[in-house]
């Protein structure tokens, strides 16, 4: 069929074709790109900044009051302090050598009782043994033939001065006897300060044989070396006794730190085996160093009440070499390492935030900060650890 079509259709016709040609070409030029909305803009802002918001607080736990004093947590604030630096060298406990003595009998004999055992403490002037000793008796004897020679001396003298007075005797006999009385103290003491040096009485009334050992102080029986019936010699070693309300904290000393470690310096002795410290004072620096160890040999005398520090017992020892001011000072506990960085947990009215810091010098109890914490910054004292627990369960929930 054969449409005739008049001129205006088939102009309006073009008309529409070319429209359609230059409304594709206009689609394609352009990519197919449209302007974003006003709204949606605003929505990609909004995240942007929930995510820099996200930032902001990483590192924060919130916990309210109750939350806090729960986990035992304690507030302080940061503040200057002066830091005493230390040195920390090994050490060991030993025995107050100038208050142990090794008993011995001074005079031979056989044991005839033995009244201290091992480990008992005794008093100054308690019977630890007795002996039967010849060589006393012998002493005994001629102290009291002494003393009967003094008495007899004593009144031929007042005699003899009676009748040189009444002009009945001469004065020759009357200084004769003088003589002879002075002679006869002499003797008396001579006698008595021989048994004084053994340790030993007149005698009195019991055996004139009988030596009692006494303790020379108040101490406990380390060591015991003589039995009942035993013959001993005079130089025979058998106890030895030691004072151990003090004892001696024994270190030895690196050619560094011997600027640092001297006599009358403090010093805080910490025991290795329990928890237990001490301060003391150094009393001696060796003036010689060893040349196997390169090191000397110092001690610190320690008061010892409670008998807590044992001879033999394995201690630390910081000697203070220095002091200074710190401007922001914290407790070193309150330091706790978070991504290998130092960290404190800064009091925040939400809960804590965990701030990285940087530290300068440090005693044990207290650390500088240098960096990250000013002064007057509350901060968790005690507990710190139990907010980094916290801290990682809340960073591997969000990682799940």
């Amino acid at each position: 069929m054969k449409t005739n079509l008049n001129k205006k259709q088939t102009i309006a016709i073009a008309a529409i074709a070319a429209a359609g040609i230059v409304l594709g070409a206009l689609i394609l030029g352009t990519g197919g790109h449209k302007e974003t909305p006003p709204v949606a803009k605003a929505q990609e802002q909004a995240a942007k900044k929930d995510d820099h918001s996200h930032e902001e607080v990483e590192g924060r736990l919130e916990l309210s009051a109750a939350q806090i004093q729960e986990a035992g947590v304690t507030i302080a604030e940061a503040g200057p302090a002066r830091i005493k630096t230390t040195v920390s060298l090994p050490g060991e406990i030993r025995f107050n050598e100038d208050r142990t003595a090794h008993v011995v009998p001074r005079l031979a004999g056989v044991v005839e009782a033995v009244q201290a055992d091992l480990g008992q403490l005794v008093k100054k002037g308690q019977v630890l043994a007795v002996i039967a000793s010849t060589e006393l008796s012998e002493q005994r004897s001629s102290l009291l033939s002494a003393q009967r020679r003094l008495s007899l001396a004593r009144s031929t003298y007042e005699r003899e001065e009676k009748l040189w007075h009444e002009k009945i005797s001469a004065e020759q006999d009357y200084l004769q006897a003088q003589q002879a009385w002075r002679e006869a103290e002499i003797a008396v003491q001579n006698a008595s300060q021989k048994l004084s040096a053994l340790g030993a009485t007149g005698g009195g009334k019991g055996p004139l044989n009988r030596y009692e050992i006494r303790a020379p102080f108040d101490g406990m029986v380390l060591e015991k070396h003589i039995a009942l019936g035993e013959a001993v010699k005079e130089d025979a070693n058998i106890f030895v006794i030691s004072d151990l309300s003090t004892v001696w904290a024994e270190i030895a000393v690196p050619a560094k730190d011997l600027a640092t470690v001297r006599v009358g310096g403090k010093a805080e002795v910490k025991a290795s085996a329990f928890d237990a410290s001490a301060k003391g004072t150094i009393t001696y620096v060796g003036a010689l160093i060893g040349e196997q160890t390169r090191t000397a040999k110092a001690r610190i005398t320690l008061s010892n009440p409670d008998m807590a520090w044992r001879p033999g017992l394995f201690v630390t020892v910081a000697v203070v070499s220095g002091e200074a001011d710190a401007a922001v000072t914290v407790h070193s506990e309150a330091i706790q390492s978070v991504e290998d960085k130092p960290t404190v947990f800064v009091k925040i009215k939400q809960g804590f935030q965990a701030t990285p810091v940087k530290l300068g010098r440090s005693d044990g109890k207290l650390t500088e900060i240098t960096e990250g914490v000013t002064s007057g910054t509350p901060y968790a004292a005690q507990g710190s650890f139990v907010l980094k627990s916290e801290l990682g369960k809340d960073a591997a929930g969000h990682e799940h």
